[in-house]
């Protein structure tokens, strides 16, 4: 079997949550089935160590897809004309987007629905594409993947021509690098990075829709109530609408407590995560929440929103607050400080929860759409 592969947000240094999908579950599949090809289709130079198997046949097409028109032109005419010849049996689109002139069968792979719940957060542009394309992407992807059920059921709510029988959940999971640490490596990580202080930990891109404003403004409150040297680390890209977060450090009365990391390598962030007081993941809205898996499979405790698929993710394991209600988040975060027998049964049961998500059992899954669609295998 020839399996093609939309692998453009496979970039060095630059994934976050579809790209950390992606890449767990493509360098389970490609290794597992050794006797089968798959072709990655990237848009520009690729880093080679997203060559997991020799059974991969990388090429580049050109022009870069990374605005709307080039989304168009990229899945529509190159892309597709440069698989023609290749012959793929079937061809995964991980990100959302499918090919609408395409003969070859497609697997979509859809995160959230955020465009349709928080448009404010997303450039209009985008905006449009999204509203203009999506319905036709799920009419045209022989089989749509979600993260969550929360999004399959979102899908099926918003767009109800959907077959929900063509909808199939394959969860993502936490990556086999975060993991407990003894308390001497934790108290060298906090050395490093927080004056040997416990902290807050928020993993994320700086984007409007990760709630940043109101995790800042909760932990003014808790650091009112508690008068701790607690110190809020953050730790992600500067990805979008970030401007005004930044200004308004400039002048936040606790701007020496709030440490801006930026976007780390894999190994800092999974040492900085199992080292943390607690992950505080205030977004208003998400797909599925990786950085709530890893947290708790690094044993540290979480605080996230009520809202979207995060208690899904969660379960009974996080505590949970309203994303706009900075009181509530500071409860929480108070909740927690207060009661060291509360946040040990988070730890100790946060590791069970993020058990029962496996990045092997998900690639298993996805194999069996491969091969249920294409009645190859």
């Amino acid at each position: 079997m020839r399996i093609a592969v939309n692998a453009i947000f496979l970039q060095k240094d630059k994934l976050e949550g579809f790209g950390h999908y992606a890449k767990e579950i493509l360098s389970r599949l490609v290794i597992q089935h050794p006797e089968h090809e798959f072709i990655f289709v990237f848009d520009r130079p690729y880093a080679e160590e997203f060559i997991f198997s020799s059974n991969i046949i990388p090429i580049i097409v050109s022009p870069q897809a990374r605005h709307i028109l080039a989304f168009k032109y990229w899945y529509d005419i190159k892309a597709s004309l440069a698989l023609r010849s290749m012959k793929p049996d079937i061809w995964i689109q991980p990100y959302g987007f499918c090919s609408l002139s395409t003969p070859i069968p497609q697997i979509l792979i859809i995160h959230d629905l955020a465009f349709l719940h928080y448009p404010e957060f997303i450039a209009a542009s985008h905006r449009w594409f999204y509203r203009l394309y999506t319905r036709r992407f799920l009419q045209k992807a022989t089989s749509v993947v979600t993260v969550s059920d929360y999004t399959k059921a979102d899908i099926i709510k918003k767009y109800p021509s959907t077959d929900p029988e063509k909808i199939t959940c394959i969860p993502g999971a936490a990556r086999a690098i975060f993991q407990p640490l003894n308390w001497q490596d934790k108290a060298q990580v906090k050395d490093s990075f927080a004056d040997g202080r416990e902290y807050f930990l928020f993993t994320g891109g700086i984007h409007p829709r990760k709630n940043l404003m109101n995790l800042l403004k909760a932990f003014s409150l808790f650091k009112k109530w508690q008068h701790s040297n607690m110190k809020l680390l953050v730790v992600g890209r500067l990805a979008w609408q970030y401007e005004d977060l930044l200004e308004k450090l400039k002048s936040y009365k606790y701007r020496d407590d709030v440490v801006m990391l930026g976007y780390l390598p894999e190994d800092q962030l999974a040492s900085i995560t199992a080292a943390a007081y607690a992950l505080v993941y205030p977004s208003y809205f998400e797909g599925f929440g990786l950085p709530i898996i890893e947290a708790m499979q690094s044993g540290v405790p979480v605080i996230t929103s009520n809202t979207s698929a995060m208690p899904e993710t969660g379960g009974s394991n996080a505590l949970y607050a309203s994303p706009n209600d900075p009181d509530a988040i500071a409860t929480q975060m108070i909740n927690l400080y207060r009661d060291e027998n509360l946040r040990a049964n988070l730890m100790e049961e946060g590791i069970k929860q993020a058990d029962r998500f496996n990045w092997s059992r998900s690639a298993d899954a996805l194999w069996k759409n491969i091969c249920a669609i294409t009645g190859k295998g």
